[in-house]
């Protein structure tokens, strides 16, 4: 997060120079806006939360004077999804501000239509390669969002025509994207074009990327190794058929790199080889000054296994450290299960539900079955939750046993046990589970979350999926029965899995929010104006390794921040722990269960925006489109394999962040987030 670390400030000025994080239309605004001004904004935020699309609020906002108006107008078009959008935001990219094309344009790639794609190149082309700014950016990456054959073949003619951007975004294409072109690239002698290339490449996994990321094993740029070194592994060489010495000679010194994330990066491919000799390599590391190496390896020696391996976690049973001791106790029960065991045991009897819960991750690694149904009658939901995925993911599809276990547990006074055993039974679809799931259904609807909903409605749905006689059953004992879900994600689901829903429980949109035009209009004046004015409001995280400043971002996710702000003035986040934390990647929190399955009992729409994940950024954890409440989470890193795809509403600044955010383990504490 700090601009301190050399790595990182060269990263941001040369990947992101052209992206603007704070509003960019500031210096363009009066002073303050009158209240007709908040009252086109409050029905913005109205039709976007409803997702709802309204020609008229739309058409207000995107031909306003002020262009922060037009610039949220045509980010709450795309967002909205309703393809009659696109004739309403094509004229938007002649806008005279570059900040409300950029929209625009993100705008288009939200909707995904390919009709959109010639605008969008006559966008991109309007001005000459070397002086492209934000709109050609987001145009560029709206036509790899939009993908198919049009896309594709318009990313590749702008790659050809020296687009950089076009390289950094060639990955979303998938099969379809120029990985030749793509190669061709990796040895320019500019580090941030042989970046964006080799970070395409290493997310596609072609066979072609395979010897080009080896040699950018030895790039003397630390960004060019990072990405190497993320994007190697061993079924990478098999498919380009490469001899793996080269690359884990490579990775062998890599893993004492000086840069952190590249020996958690070189760490985590060396695992993929699954060679116990590569053991001597990482035992080093598990007294890594960095916390997040040091569970690498811990991680990694359990892949690896061998007798090294299960001595060196053995070792560090005794550490004080959570985040230590957790893994090493699932490290050593995957790379020596009889010594896992005997290391396991004791904490099945641990008072604490969170070692018992990482007792039934042991267990799992180790595939002790009969280990994790003796903790199917853990007093403690969670605990029970994580025995019942860690069996999910060991015990086969087709193994007829589990199914009935999880049957029994559809009545379980947990939410989540209910809905991992729906899952389960959903495997095996059977008639004869019509009415337990749908009495499971009925009592799902006064849980704190809706997973047990969601999960007994996908389980229906296979159901009646799998046979005509199923269908019948669920229709007469369900659909026709039951009444239309207040719950939006509820409805989306049925409609996907369940068609005979769609009559009898009507459109899944618009969405009916709870809140009034009043409420929307406090919202704008509260924390939307300030922001597009240039004042955003920050909030300040106490964890057990420091204090980070979060700068929030309501001009990007006005709803996102006022969601948030409510909780923290609730004081929701105080005492809770990072119940996820996935070194160089990501930190986890706002779980009030600690065991990431818990929320604040609502659900935030998606606002995606232009913002790019870069080190510190914060956003909104998601199990599915919409479903973001209280968690968020935080980049240890570059992600942009998550941008436009999650919420961005924050980013933490000040020197000393990255130090403290590289800090934090799995199990530490939040103290307290305010204001």
């Amino acid at each position: 997060m700090s601009c301190s670390n050399p790595r990182q400030t060269r990263f941001v000025s040369s990947l992101f120079l052209l992206l603007i994080v704070a509003s960019p239309l500031a210096a363009q605004q009066p002073g303050a806006l009158d209240e007709a001004t908040v009252g086109v904004l409050a029905n913005v935020l109205a039709t976007t939360d409803a997702r709802r699309f309204d020609p008229a609020i739309l058409h207000e906002a995107l031909n306003h004077p002020n262009p922060a108006v037009r610039r949220q107008g045509a980010l709450a078009a795309g967002r909205i999804g309703d393809a009659a959008a696109l004739d309403l935001l094509i004229p938007i990219l002649h806008d005279t501000v570059p900040a409300v094309q950029a929209a625009a344009a993100f705008a288009l790639g939200l909707l995904k239509d390919p009709r959109a794609i010639p605008a969008l190149l006559e966008t991109i082309r309007a001005v000459s390669s070397g002086e492209q700014g934000t709109p050609q950016l987001e145009a560029v990456t709206a036509i790899a969002k939009i993908g198919g054959e049009d896309g594709a073949r318009a990313s590749s003619d702008v790659i050809a025509e020296g687009s950089p951007a076009a390289l950094l975004e060639a990955w979303r294409l998938g099969a379809r994207a120029p990985v030749a072109q793509l190669v061709r690239f990796t040895d320019a002698s500019d580090v941030a074009t042989r970046w964006r290339a080799l970070y395409s490449l290493a997310r596609l996994r072609a066979k072609e990327a395979a010897g080009p990321l080896v040699r950018a094993l030895n790039d003397p740029d630390p960004q060019i190794r990072t990405v190497a070194t993320r994007g190697i592994n061993k079924a990478l060489l098999d498919s380009a058929k490469l001899d793996a010495r080269d690359a884990v000679s490579a990775l062998r010194r890599l893993v004492n790199d000086a840069d952190a994330h590249i020996r958690i990066n070189a760490l985590r491919s060396l695992a993929s080889f699954r060679d116990s000799s590569l053991a001597a390599a990482a035992v080093p590391l598990m007294a890594d000054r960095d916390i997040g190496v040091a569970v690498q390896a811990e991680t990694t020696l359990g892949v690896l296994s061998g007798a090294r391996a299960a001595e060196a976690l053995r070792g560090r049973l005794t550490s004080s450290v959570f985040a230590l001791k957790r893994q090493a106790v699932i490290g050593l029960a995957q790379a020596d299960s009889a010594a896992g065991l005997a290391a396991t045991v004791p904490l099945v009897r641990d008072a604490d539900w969170r070692w018992r819960s990482v007792a039934a991750e042991a267990f799992g690694a180790a595939r002790a079955r009969d280990r994790l149904e003796a903790l199917l009658g853990d007093p403690d939901g969670r605990v029970v939750a994580q025995a019942l995925q860690m069996l999910q993911r060991i015990v086969p599809a087709t193994d007829s046993a589990l199914p009935a276990r999880a049957r029994a547990l559809l009545t379980h006074q947990d939410p989540a046990v209910r809905s991992v055993a729906a899952d389960i039974v959903a495997r095996q679809p059977n008639v004869a589970d019509v009415d337990v799931l749908v009495a499971a259904y009925a009592r799902a609807e006064g849980d704190p979350f809706n997973d047990a909903r969601l999960s007994a409605v996908s389980a229906l749905g296979a159901i009646a999926g799998a046979s005509s006689s199923g269908r019948l059953q669920v229709a007469t004992k369900f659909v026709s029965v039951t009444r239309r879900p207040s719950d939006y994600l509820v409805r989306r689901l049925a409609a996907d899995t369940l068609p005979d829903t769609r009559d009898p429980w009507g459109p899944v949109l618009p969405i009916s929010t709870g809140r009034s035009i009043a409420d929307y209009r406090d919202i704008a004046r509260r924390w939307l104006v300030p922001a597009l004015n240039g004042t955003n409001p920050h909030v300040f995280l106490d964890t057990d390794r420091g204090t980070l400043d979060i700068e929030l971002l309501p001009a990007e996710a006005p709803l996102t921040v006022a969601a948030f702000l409510d909780l923290v003035n609730r004081r929701y986040f105080d005492g809770l722990r990072w119940h996820r934390v996935v070194p160089n990647f990501v930190v986890q929190d706002g779980d009030p269960r600690g065991d990431g399955w818990g929320g604040p009992g609502f659900a935030i729409r998606d606002e995606v925006n232009p913002v790019r994940y870069d080190v510190g950024t914060v956003g909104m954890a998601l199990s599915g489109p919409n479903t973001g409440g209280s968690q968020y989470f935080i980049t240890h890193s570059a992600q942009p394999h998550l941008d436009g795809i999650y919420t961005i509403f924050g980013r933490v600044v000040g020197g000393s962040s990255a130090n403290i955010l590289n800090a934090i383990g799995m199990g530490d504490r939040i103290r307290s987030i305010h204001r």
